[in-house]
């Protein structure tokens, strides 16, 4: 017995013409695309504020001054602090509530005793170079920049150690 014929029926020029895989392949890559322009601002602006906040800022490692360092480490830590502030982009109106959060023992009462007269929320609305030039002149009085002028002109480098010499100054 012959196997039977199944009818196929033959599409008419009015039905929609068959799609390829490549065609359902590009429209489904041009609706992600699509997708992900919609979504990107929101992303974006979700990322930003995640790192923008304290936990973000101490996430990146700040450094910490007590007061105890001299000019030389008060300068590496302006240096260590900014390099932080860049990486967690922070904002310039919390740099100074941020960068406070890192000072410890003497330098951490001396912020207390500047801010209590005007109130925390005043005190953490100076600018970042403003807390910097304060800083300055607490912890790098000019008779130790002087000391450390005259320390410098007297030195003399000792055999070949340049390395020692430069980490130095």
């Amino acid at each position: 017995m012959a196997p039977k014929r199944r009818s196929t029926s033959v599409a008419s020029t009015s039905e929609t013409p068959a799609i390829t895989q490549a065609a359902i392949r590009q429209l489904i890559v041009d609706g992600v695309a699509a997708a992900l322009e919609v979504q990107a601002p929101t992303m974006e602006n979700t990322n930003r504020n995640v790192i923008s906040n304290y936990k973000g800022f101490m996430s990146c490692q700040p450094s910490y001054f007590n007061g105890t360092e001299g000019a030389v480490g008060l300068i590496r830590w302006f240096e260590r602090t900014e390099s932080v502030f860049s990486r967690s982009h922070c904002t310039e109106e919390n740099k100074v509530t941020f960068a406070t959060g890192t000072l410890t023992d003497d330098a951490l009462s001396w912020w207390n005793s500047y801010a209590q007269p005007i109130g925390i929320e005043q005190a953490n609305k100076i600018t970042w170079t403003e807390l910097k030039w304060l800083l300055t002149n607490k912890y790098c009085p000019r008779t130790e920049i002087k000391k450390m002028e005259d320390e410098f002109y007297d030195l003399t480098v000792k055999g070949n150690d340049l390395m020692t010499y430069t980490r130095r100054f």
